[in-house]
């Protein structure tokens, strides 16, 4: 019986990818079929990838059809490897060079107003997201990925995290739960991942469960220098009781999210604009965060096409406490980003209580009044927090204290 496996997307609307269709011969060599919509341009390169792959994995025999839509070639080597791997067991990995602009590591406290979710298997909304500039990318293997895919799709993410220009964002994969997450973890570790994503998180001994498996394959590769971060989902009311316990499980643990379609799903109501089902949700998991020392993120949004409701979505946010939100759609992102940033009155209070504080110091004093309100150290750490903030964001110029003494 011959051997057949498959791997790709392809029809109407799929672009950037392609659909590989590989048969295992006991004779004949290697019977390749190309059909690319640019196949004047790129055929022979195509072949050439092809070719050097069936050899790489030492196939000689086989008919492989490549059906192109554009397909960039960590796509096509991706695609090309899964098929094969479907069909031949081998501890080879096919790997194009790795960028040098993805050899970057992340902060602990760095922003995470907004990360913006790909379905992993969907190469066309990977290749331009970094020019978007969320904080965040986020790969994600698991509900974005149909159950058929995810095998796949693993080779997909890899190869985007290995050749992908994100311009910066913070490389994340949201992995899948249990055992097919541990697993997962293979295919992501290694290749310069910042932040790992938990979904579905309930106990602390799901975060130690994915730390362990991080720590056996460091080990076995010897071949990690950057952090890695990771990011519990709350999504049941199980975590939301154990919200405290997850955000405190580990020192990697950077930020405690919220999911709230399969939270509102687990108490059996349904998601509204005003929230009030999912308050205490929400305020558990920021004074989770906030007790443990890390940034409370909050759900998507799930209407792409209301900005207003979003700008008002995220001062909600903004004012329960948390540091930012998921997106799901690059035109989120500015509304995302201007919303959480700090007003310029939060802005010109912050100055004041710093300078104030400021004097006060060159005076010998630990406290100040400001007004009738008394100004200590955390309050001016906040202030601080605040200015940074604003000065990042290009609102605040970095001298903005010559200026005020000038005043």
């Amino acid at each position: 019986m011959a051997e057949i496996s498959t791997s790709g997307n392809k029809g109407k609307g799929i672009r950037s990818d392609c659909f590989v269709t590989l048969e295992l011969t006991t004779g004949g060599g290697i019977n390749l079929l190309i059909e690319s919509k640019v196949g004047v341009m790129f055929q022979e390169s195509i072949r050439k990838l092809a070719l050097e792959m069936m050899a790489f994995f030492q196939i000689e025999h086989a008919n492989l059809k490549i059906e192109d839509l554009g397909a960039l070639p960590l796509v096509l080597a991706a695609r090309i490897e899964a098929a094969v791997k479907k069909l031949v067991t081998t501890k080879k990995d096919y790997l194009l060079p790795f960028v040098e602009e993805n050899k970057y590591t992340t902060a602990r406290d760095r922003n995470r107003f907004s990360r913006l979710y790909l379905p992993g298997n969907s190469p066309a909304l990977m290749i331009n997201a970094g020019i978007h500039h969320p904080d965040g990318i986020i790969l994600d293997l698991e509900d974005a990925v149909a159950p058929d895919k995810k095998f796949e799709a693993r080779f997909l993410v890899r190869n985007a995290l290995r050749n992908i220009d994100f311009y910066g964002a913070e490389r994340m994969v949201r992995i899948n739960q249990g055992e097919r997450g541990l697993e997962d973890l293979e295919y992501v570790i290694s290749y310069n991942v910042n932040l790992i994503l938990l979904p579905k998180c309930e106990h602390p001994e799901q975060v130690q469960a994915v730390n362990k498996k991080i720590q056996e394959i460091v080990n076995r590769k010897s071949s990690l220098e950057n952090p890695i971060w990771l990011m519990p989902i709350i999504e049941s009311a199980l975590g939301v009781i154990n919200a405290f316990s997850i955000a405190s499980s580990a020192d990697n643990v950077v930020a405690l999210a919220i999911g709230l379609e399969d939270y509102t799903a687990d108490l059996g109501t349904r998601r509204t604009l005003e929230g009030k089902e999912s308050f205490f949700a929400r305020s558990m998991v920021v004074n989770a965060a906030r007790a443990a020392g890390i940034q409370p993120i909050d759900s998507v949004f799930s209407d792409i096409g209301d900005m207003e409701a979003l700008k008002q979505n995220v001062l909600n946010s903004k004012a329960l406490g948390f540091d930012g939100m998921g997106c799901i759609h690059p035109r989120q992102i500015k509304v995302i980003h201007e919303a959480f940033a700090p007003t310029s009155d939060e802005v010109e209070k912050a100055k004041k209580i710093v300078f104030a504080f400021h004097e006060a110091e060159k005076k010998g004093l630990g406290v100040v009044a400001l007004g009738n309100k008394m100004i200590d150290p955390p309050v001016v750490k906040r202030a601080l927090n605040t200015i940074n903030l604003a000065v990042k964001m290009n609102k605040l110029a970095e001298n903005w204290r010559e200026s005020y003494e000038e005043i």
